[in-house]
């Protein structure tokens, strides 16, 4: 078996080779100066902010003995059955379009079998996250169809025969979080007959396949914080134990070939993939640095909100996500606000705080979303518009609807355009289909465009531009 990190060693060697072939070995080993060690230590804070969140999230959504809620013990599925409500509050920006099966994964010591069903004609995807929040596979509907599938999970040091019948999927690294959609209506109805579908998706070590198997139970530990939200518990952790920490989640989840110069800049702060890592024996201008990083970082990360995606009739969304290469700032803005994020090509969000006008939506007013005839968001799948509150959770209201989309059987003006009307009070009985209801106070808007058209007209391209939300006058 070849080592996990031949690879690293490799990259950072060869970088140090090629730098040595133009300045002295001591220049690119010296403690670097107080500006510099500053500048080292943001950018590694940067770096490494999604590995360590996502080891945060394992370990929380982990914490049990068995599936339940929205937690189970790793290597098996939490299977959600319903969409939340308004009283849910466990994470922002609830999904109403999609029920999640999500999974942990350690393949350090064997690779994981996941095995599909036939899916007839509902929608679905099976992105896999690697521990830095790369989405590397994205079997289902788009990708792979339909029909029975089944695939062998392995890790980056792996090597042995895949049985038959099994396609092999190489992840990065040993962290792995599946995190599938299946779209259901809502209805009593579709939620049977989607559950009957996502009862056999089913995850078991490779050394069970084909075998009767029976997860084992997860082990507790008290000691894991379930209440504190991660990104706060990210956040909070001093210098020495965030890169402490980092250090230790590469050796299992190494650095990409590309990261080769990061790699070196790490090295530079005393961090190694594997190795401990001791701020008191750090030049002092190197500890200082560390020291201050968490803070710099998070602010770094924070002000990237402005360049991170596009702002369009008050709707801001990006088309860079799931698939980052060396944007590690990026990468880790995405973490903070919406970390599982999907590949464009699977969905785009535009999210709305404020109207045509530029002013915030408030429950006081009325608006309408108006789309022209043809001009609907283009899908292959399907899109929704979602309601929340100001703190992006769902809104109660009397028809206990946070969504509005095709399945509502939308009405359609005699012209071919559609009006949705986004206000407190009802429109009206005769057009309350395309009614979502607003609190009294403020709100935001997200739209979800599940499978976007790649061809014009496109979000993906630009071809295709979100309506403003106007108000009614």
């Amino acid at each position: 078996m070849v080592p996990r990190f031949a690879f690293v060693t490799l990259c950072a060697g060869g970088l140090l080779a090629v730098g040595a072939a133009h300045a002295p070995v001591d220049a690119q080993t010296a403690p670097p100066a107080e500006a510099e060690a500053a500048q080292l230590a943001t950018d590694a804070y940067v770096y490494g902010y999604p590995l360590l969140t996502m080891e945060y999230t394992r370990r929380v959504m982990t914490n049990t003995a068995e599936p339940k809620g929205t937690h189970a013990p790793m290597g098996q599925f939490v299977r959600m059955r319903a969409y939340p409500d308004a009283k849910f509050r466990d994470v922002t920006a609830p999904n109403a379009d999609t029920l999640y099966s999500t999974a942990w994964l350690d393949l350090g010591k064997e690779p994981y079998v996941l095995s599909l069903p036939d899916m007839g004609d509902r929608y679905f995807l099976m992105p896999m996250l690697d521990g830095w929040t790369n989405v590397f596979e994205v079997p289902g509907t788009r990708t792979t169809g339909n029909k029975a599938q089944a695939y062998a999970i392995t890790g980056p040091g792996w090597k042995g025969t895949i049985p038959a019948g099994l396609k092999e999927l190489k992840a990065p690294t040993n962290l792995v979080w599946v995190l599938g959609r299946t779209y259901c209506t809502g209805t009593a109805e579709d939620y049977k007959a989607c559950h009957a579908v996502m009862d056999r998706y089913d995850l078991r070590p490779l050394s069970a396949y084909g075998k009767a198997y029976t997860p084992p139970p997860g082990t507790v530990d008290p000691a894991v914080d379930t209440k504190t939200a991660v990104r706060e518990q990210v956040n909070k952790l001093d210098g020495a134990a965030y890169f402490g920490l980092l250090a230790r989640l590469m050796k299992d989840n190494p650095p990409a070939a590309a990261d080769g110069p990061m790699v070196a800049k790490l090295a530079r702060l005393g961090v190694a993939p594997g190795q401990a890592f001791d701020a008191a024996k750090l030049a002092p201008a190197v500890a200082a640095a560390v020291a201050q990083a968490p803070k710099a970082g998070v602010e770094r990360i924070t002000r990237h909100f402005k360049d991170a995606g596009t702002l369009e009739n008050g709707w801001t969304f990006t088309t860079k996500a799931g698939v980052y290469g060396t944007a590690y700032l990026q990468r880790a803005f995405i973490t903070a606000i919406g970390l599982g994020a999907n590949r464009p090509q699977d969905a785009v969000y535009p999210t709305s705080e404020v109207d045509a006008d530029g002013k915030k939506y408030t429950g006081a007013n009325r608006y309408v979303l108006h789309f022209g005839k043809g001009e609907a968001p283009p899908v292959n799948a399907f899109w929704s518009v979602t309601m929340y509150d100001a703190h992006y959770f769902f809104v109660n209201n009397p028809l206990n609807r946070y969504t509005v989309s095709p399945r509502n059987d939308l009405k359609y003006n005699p012209d071919g355009s559609l009006d949705l009307y986004i206000q407190h009070e009802s429109p009206g009985a005769g057009k309350e289909s395309n009614w979502l209801p607003a609190p009294r106070g403020e709100f935001v808007l997200m739209m979800r465009l599940y499978y976007p058209k790649a061809t014009a007209p496109s979000i993906l391209d630009g071809t295709w531009k979100v309506p403003p939300v106007r108000v009614v006058r």
